[in-house]
């Protein structure tokens, strides 16, 4: 449990009105999608409640949640852990993620606007300077975040929604990924995506998603193949 870091809520987990149920859910989410919580890492209800500060009754609906989400798995034992992607796994994602958050990016090159290209062209500045000073919590948040931001511009609720499950099930292995290969040899290939943004062209910005997926997700099978021999 030492591994888990008990974050401070984020400001809009504070405001009135967020229930203690969610904003526990908010957290937990975001331990497990940035890697917090490595795959195969077994921990205990009671260790969790410990870590986040809160009380059984919220730690518990929240763990159902993700249960369902596919985030956790339920060990036995009043223990739950981030399950371990196979390699059928990692083929399955690399399928459905092509598939899936291209589409995403095609529709939100047809909405584009000046102010989100600009957010984005921002946040991959981030993303970059963490690269650079080899910060992967940065790198993980900045890039779930480019990738959010393009998503949410699609208005496509429901394949949004699907595009965010996805990611609880492989963002743990991305940490493992940076402990394999560093930051500096990580895939991006924002910058495609980026020019393709600007210039209006929804197939060359879902191709250049397709890339970044599918070279993000062969580094996943890499990492997780070395990991078990």
């Amino acid at each position: 449990m030492d591994l888990i870091k008990n974050r401070a809520a984020k400001p809009q987990d504070s405001a009135a009105g967020v229930p203690a149920h969610e904003q526990v859910y908010r957290r937990l989410r975001a331990q497990i999608l940035f890697g917090e919580l490595a795959p195969g890492q077994a921990v205990t209800i009671q260790g969790l409640t410990e870590s986040l500060g809160a009380g059984m009754t919220p730690v518990r609906e929240a763990i159902r949640r993700l249960i369902s989400d596919g985030a956790l798995v339920f060990q036995g034992n009043r223990r739950v852990s981030v399950p371990l992607l196979t390699r059928e796994d990692v083929e399955e994602l690399i399928y459905v993620r092509k598939s899936i958050e291209s589409e995403l990016t095609r529709r939100a090159t047809r909405q584009m606007d000046p102010d989100t290209l600009a957010r984005l062209v921002e946040i991959d500045g981030h993303l970059d300077a963490a690269i650079e000073a080899g910060d992967v919590g940065g790198y993980l948040e900045r890039n779930h975040e480019f990738h959010e931001l393009i998503y949410a511009r699609a208005g496509a609720p429901i394949m949004t929604d699907l595009a965010d499950r996805l990611w609880l099930r492989f963002g743990p292995s991305l940490r493992v990924v940076c402990g394999r290969f560093g930051t500096q040899n990580l895939p991006d290939r924002h910058k495609d995506m980026l020019r393709a943004l600007e210039a209006g062209d929804a197939e060359a910005a879902a191709h250049a998603m397709e890339q970044d997926v599918e070279q993000g997700m062969q580094m996943v099978a890499e990492a997780l193949a070395a990991r078990r021999s």
